[in-house]
Protein backbone atom coordinates (compact mmCIF):
# COMPACT_ATOMS: atom_id res chain seq x y z
CA UNK A 1 0.00 0.00 0.00
CA UNK A 2 2.51 2.34 1.28
CA UNK A 3 4.77 1.86 -2.08
CA UNK A 4 1.66 1.94 -4.41
CA UNK A 5 0.88 5.52 -2.67
CA UNK A 6 5.03 6.40 -3.32
CA UNK A 7 4.33 5.87 -6.86
CA UNK A 8 0.94 7.34 -7.28
CA UNK A 9 2.51 10.38 -5.90
CA UNK A 10 6.17 10.17 -7.85
CA UNK A 11 3.51 9.75 -11.26
CA UNK A 12 1.60 12.76 -10.33
CA UNK A 13 4.82 15.25 -9.72
CA UNK A 14 6.15 13.96 -13.44
CA UNK A 15 3.06 15.02 -14.93
CA UNK A 16 2.49 18.14 -13.60
CA UNK A 17 5.58 19.65 -16.16
CA UNK A 18 4.94 19.93 -19.94
CA UNK A 19 5.76 16.48 -20.06
CA UNK A 20 3.46 13.31 -21.77
CA UNK A 21 5.35 10.63 -22.06
CA UNK A 22 9.22 10.14 -23.12
CA UNK A 23 10.18 10.07 -26.06
CA UNK A 24 13.11 8.25 -27.60
CA UNK A 25 16.48 10.81 -27.56
CA UNK A 26 18.08 9.76 -31.59
CA UNK A 27 18.84 12.92 -33.75
CA UNK A 28 16.43 13.67 -36.56
CA UNK A 29 18.11 12.71 -39.59
CA UNK A 30 15.16 12.62 -42.35
CA UNK A 31 14.39 16.02 -44.00
CA UNK A 32 10.85 17.10 -42.81
CA UNK A 33 10.34 20.47 -44.85
CA UNK A 34 7.20 19.35 -47.51
CA UNK A 35 6.53 22.75 -48.26
CA UNK A 36 5.68 26.41 -48.97
CA UNK A 37 5.35 27.96 -45.57
CA UNK A 38 3.19 30.17 -46.92
CA UNK A 39 0.72 27.83 -48.58
CA UNK A 40 -1.81 27.70 -45.87
CA UNK A 41 -3.65 24.48 -48.19
CA UNK A 42 -4.11 21.62 -45.09
CA UNK A 43 -1.85 18.90 -45.57
CA UNK A 44 -3.78 15.34 -45.44
CA UNK A 45 -1.86 12.14 -45.22
CA UNK A 46 -2.32 8.73 -43.57
CA UNK A 47 -0.58 7.51 -40.36
CA UNK A 48 1.42 5.29 -42.33
CA UNK A 49 2.46 8.48 -44.90
CA UNK A 50 3.36 10.13 -41.71
CA UNK A 51 5.35 6.86 -40.87
CA UNK A 52 7.46 6.51 -44.09
CA UNK A 53 8.49 10.63 -44.06
CA UNK A 54 9.22 11.49 -40.28
CA UNK A 55 11.56 9.61 -38.25
CA UNK A 56 10.34 7.52 -35.47
CA UNK A 57 11.03 9.62 -32.78
CA UNK A 58 9.41 12.81 -34.99
CA UNK A 59 6.34 10.97 -35.29
CA UNK A 60 5.95 9.87 -32.16
CA UNK A 61 5.57 13.53 -30.60
CA UNK A 62 4.12 15.24 -33.88
CA UNK A 63 1.69 12.17 -34.48
CA UNK A 64 1.17 10.58 -31.25
CA UNK A 65 1.51 13.53 -29.09
CA UNK A 66 4.21 12.24 -27.11
CA UNK A 67 7.05 13.99 -25.44
CA UNK A 68 10.50 14.34 -25.30
CA UNK A 69 12.65 14.61 -22.54
CA UNK A 70 13.35 17.57 -20.81
CA UNK A 71 16.19 19.79 -21.58
CA UNK A 72 17.58 17.34 -24.37
CA UNK A 73 15.83 18.43 -27.50
CA UNK A 74 17.69 20.19 -30.16
CA UNK A 75 16.25 23.74 -29.64
CA UNK A 76 16.09 24.44 -26.13
CA UNK A 77 19.29 26.42 -25.89
CA UNK A 78 19.13 27.91 -30.09
CA UNK A 79 19.98 31.61 -29.48
CA UNK A 80 20.03 31.77 -33.27
CA UNK A 81 18.27 34.07 -35.46
CA UNK A 82 15.70 32.64 -37.57
CA UNK A 83 12.37 31.40 -38.08
CA UNK A 84 11.02 27.91 -36.06
CA UNK A 85 8.75 25.98 -38.62
CA UNK A 86 6.88 22.86 -38.42
CA UNK A 87 8.95 19.44 -38.34
CA UNK A 88 6.46 17.95 -40.71
CA UNK A 89 5.15 20.61 -42.90
CA UNK A 90 7.20 23.66 -42.88
CA UNK A 91 4.50 25.46 -42.15
CA UNK A 92 6.16 29.26 -40.08
CA UNK A 93 5.23 28.80 -36.33
CA UNK A 94 7.59 30.97 -34.24
CA UNK A 95 10.62 33.73 -35.09
CA UNK A 96 13.52 33.52 -32.97
CA UNK A 97 12.59 36.95 -31.45
CA UNK A 98 9.46 35.07 -29.75
CA UNK A 99 11.49 32.65 -27.60
CA UNK A 100 12.86 32.75 -24.34
CA UNK A 101 14.55 30.69 -21.56
CA UNK A 102 11.68 29.30 -19.51
CA UNK A 103 14.16 26.81 -17.35
CA UNK A 104 11.10 24.18 -18.00
CA UNK A 105 13.53 22.63 -20.46
CA UNK A 106 11.55 22.69 -24.28
CA UNK A 107 11.84 25.39 -26.37
CA UNK A 108 9.40 28.55 -25.26
CA UNK A 109 7.72 31.39 -26.99
CA UNK A 110 5.47 34.45 -25.77
CA UNK A 111 3.60 34.03 -29.24
CA UNK A 112 3.24 32.51 -32.44
CA UNK A 113 3.21 33.76 -36.04
CA UNK A 114 -0.15 35.75 -37.04
CA UNK A 115 -2.22 34.17 -39.42
CA UNK A 116 -3.68 31.00 -37.46
CA UNK A 117 -0.45 28.79 -37.85
CA UNK A 118 -1.40 27.11 -34.61
CA UNK A 119 -4.74 25.67 -33.32
CA UNK A 120 -5.82 24.80 -30.45
CA UNK A 121 -7.58 21.75 -28.29
CA UNK A 122 -7.98 21.39 -24.65
CA UNK A 123 -6.19 18.36 -24.03
CA UNK A 124 -7.76 16.10 -20.87
CA UNK A 125 -5.39 13.32 -20.75
CA UNK A 126 -3.48 12.31 -17.44
CA UNK A 127 -6.35 13.84 -15.00
CA UNK A 128 -4.88 17.70 -15.82
CA UNK A 129 -6.61 19.93 -18.09
CA UNK A 130 -4.35 21.81 -20.43
CA UNK A 131 -4.45 23.42 -23.65
CA UNK A 132 -2.49 21.50 -27.20
CA UNK A 133 -1.16 23.41 -29.44
CA UNK A 134 -1.07 21.73 -32.99
CA UNK A 135 0.22 23.02 -36.01
CA UNK A 136 -3.23 24.29 -38.34
CA UNK A 137 -1.64 23.07 -41.77
CA UNK A 138 -1.21 19.48 -41.26
CA UNK A 139 -2.50 18.68 -37.50
CA UNK A 140 0.67 17.61 -35.92
CA UNK A 141 0.92 18.07 -32.40
CA UNK A 142 3.51 20.82 -30.67
CA UNK A 143 3.26 20.70 -27.52
CA UNK A 144 1.25 23.21 -24.82
CA UNK A 145 -0.01 26.72 -24.15
CA UNK A 146 0.30 27.66 -20.86
CA UNK A 147 -0.77 31.19 -18.98
CA UNK A 148 2.56 31.40 -16.77
CA UNK A 149 4.34 33.39 -19.01
CA UNK A 150 7.08 36.13 -17.74
CA UNK A 151 6.84 38.74 -20.88
CA UNK A 152 4.37 40.77 -21.82
CA UNK A 153 1.92 38.44 -22.88
CA UNK A 154 1.51 36.12 -19.87
CA UNK A 155 1.76 33.21 -22.47
CA UNK A 156 4.11 30.26 -22.72
CA UNK A 157 4.18 27.93 -26.13
CA UNK A 158 6.00 24.60 -24.80
CA UNK A 159 6.85 22.88 -27.73
CA UNK A 160 9.06 19.79 -28.43
CA UNK A 161 12.49 20.53 -30.69
CA UNK A 162 11.19 17.23 -32.15
CA UNK A 163 8.09 19.21 -33.67
CA UNK A 164 10.11 22.02 -34.89
CA UNK A 165 12.81 22.61 -37.47
CA UNK A 166 14.57 25.81 -37.89
CA UNK A 167 15.36 28.35 -40.80
CA UNK A 168 18.48 30.00 -39.74
CA UNK A 169 18.46 33.85 -40.94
Amino acid sequence: MKKSFLVLCSAVLMLTSCAQKPATTKTQTKQTTMSNPNDTTPIVKTEEEWKKFLTPEQYEVLREKGTERAFTGKYYLNKEKGVYVCGACGNELFTSDMKFDSHCGWPSFDKEIAGGKIKTHIDTTFGMVRTEIMCAKCGSHLGHLFDDGPTETGQRYCVNSLSLDFKKQ
